[in-house]
């Protein structure tokens, strides 16, 4: 995915979930944050922070930030960029072979799920979460106790016993990690229903991605340690 009228900034400080003070050609801007979650090992005052340009005259800001560079390493955390990095790269052929249908937010039963999809006589669903939280190489999620997160991993298992594929996709979104694992040190919990889902069958994926300031690419998977 493309973005548009990237530029730098510097973060000052955040002060709630949804905008950050950041200083910009010399001036203190208010910005909004593209990402709820705490984030607190990539805002971290003095870092280099990119912002898109907003075309909507009426916003009360006007600036998105969508990436951070975290000592050298570059963070895209806008978190509504995994599902569409996820779909374009899910049509190029990517995910299945075949793909004939891919519709997001699709309900089933009682559930919402990111995406419904068909090829040929086969059809899944699936959820993408986005991962933004790396410790030495290793990507994690989540970081922050996610209940949400474990409703999905037990809805997407009984998908299986009606008949459909289902899969958790996990969004990297920085360069060059060595494999992915669940976060028990945050939330136990998510840990122990991902193990349930991969013993049951749900497909897990883990996909790398390319980050520029102004650019998210999915390139490559990478080892998912359970």
């Amino acid at each position: 995915m493309q973005y548009r009228n990237i530029v730098p900034a510097v973060f000052l400080d955040r002060p709630n979930r949804f905008i950050a003070h950041v200083e910009l050609d010399g001036k203190t801007e208010t910005v909004h944050v593209k990402n709820t979650g705490r984030c607190r090992e990539l805002l971290v005052p003095g870092r280099t922070v990119w912002l898109e340009a907003g075309d909507n005259p009426n916003r009360k800001t006007a600036y998105d930030l969508i990436a951070v560079d975290k000592d050298g390493l570059l963070v895209n955390m806008d978190a509504q960029a995994p599902n569409k990095v996820f779909a374009e790269w899910a049509r190029s052929g990517g995910f299945v072979p075949g793909l004939t249908l891919l519709r997001p937010e699709t309900t089933w039963g009682s559930s919402r799920f990111d995406f419904y999809w068909e090829a040929g006589r086969r059809r899944g669903f699936v959820e993408v979460k986005g991962c933004t939280l790396e410790e030495g190489g290793l990507c994690r999620f989540p970081d922050a106790p996610t209940q949400r997160g474990v409703k999905h991993l037990r809805e997407l298992t009984a998908c299986l016993d009606e008949g459909y594929e289902a899969a958790v996709c996990f969004i990297i979104q920085m360069e060059g990690m060595r494999r992915f694992s669940p976060n028990d040190d945050t939330h136990p919990e998510f840990g122990d229903a991902l193990r349930k889902a991969d013993a049951k069958g749900v497909r897990l994926l883990a996909m790398e991605c390319a980050v520029t300031p102004d650019s998210l690419t999915v390139t490559r998977p990478i080892e998912v340690c359970l």
